[in-house]
């Protein structure tokens, strides 16, 4: 149904010894069966061991070495998962530079199960939707990501997956996403300036004081031995709601008006 989908697509597969087997021959599978062309990178030269749930599969031949791969040859990256395999290539600097030059790019990425580690460790995660094995939830949440417990999840190129018994919907959206290519990340890099703008604004609601010149008047007097005069209530110091009539970054949408 998918035969020729992904036909002239050049698709990376980062992985080493410890890569969780299904993880990467399933997915490749359907790839392959797409019509894209898929290399196994790895930081070993010629072959890695895959891990079968429990035990050490079989061995697979590496087609590129990590060292000689480049982001820029490629147009999508596929990361597996299996415990041993993303924690030693997060250790790896080449091996997070080449996934890190794929989100850079815009350049669509799918990962499953322990993967997302490589995610993380590319600065990636941040502000995107994201699944994966359930053990990952605290470090995605702490990387900035909002994790969620489903068997798919795609966010702007990126598809996510828990474990290998999501590996049919996993592939189902890896190849949509595939197929329609690079992502505009401009949209992402807009929501990160705007976020920034408000973190700025309630700086500023905390740190600025209104002048108060009646206020001022009076510890002048005070200090020159005159005492301190009657005030009167327009003494009283600007409220930070007038501040936000006249402040541009004190928006009304950052102004909580039921706490007075």
């Amino acid at each position: 149904m998918d035969s020729g989908k992904l036909n002239g697509k050049r698709v990376a597969i980062l992985a080493t010894d410890g890569v969780e087997e299904v993880e990467l021959t399933e997915p490749r599978k359907a790839l392959d069966a797409a019509g894209a062309k898929t290399q196994l990178v790895s930081p070993k030269d010629d072959t890695i061991k895959a891990w079968q749930h429990d035990h050490w599969g079989q061995e697979l031949h590496v087609d590129l070495p990590l060292a000689r791969a480049n982001a820029s040859d490629f147009d999508a990256l596929v990361l597996p998962g299996g415990v041993m395999n993303p924690d030693h290539l997060r250790t790896n600097r080449d091996a997070v530079k080449f996934v890190r030059d794929f989100f850079d790019a815009g350049k669509p990425v799918a990962s499953i199960c322990h993967g997302p580690w490589m995610v993380i460790e590319a600065g990636a995660a941040k502000g995107r939707t994201m699944t994966s094995w359930p053990s990952l939830e605290t470090d995605l949440r702490n990387a900035g990501a909002d994790w969620v417990d489903r068997e798919v999840v795609v966010d702007e190129g990126l598809v996510t997956s828990r474990k290998p018994d999501d590996i049919p919907a996993f592939n189902a959206k890896m190849l949509e996403e595939f197929a329609e290519g690079r992502h505009d990340t401009g949209v992402r890099d807009s929501m990160q300036d705007t976020q920034t703008m408000r973190a700025e604004a309630a700086r500023r609601r905390e740190s600025v004081v209104t002048p108060n010149p009646i206020a001022e008047r009076a510890i002048v007097e005070k200090e020159a031995g005159g005492g301190i005069p009657n005030m009167g209530p327009e003494s009283v110091p600007s409220s930070g709601m007038d501040r936000a009539a006249t402040d541009p970054l004190v928006g009304d949408s950052d102004w909580d008006t039921t706490n007075p």
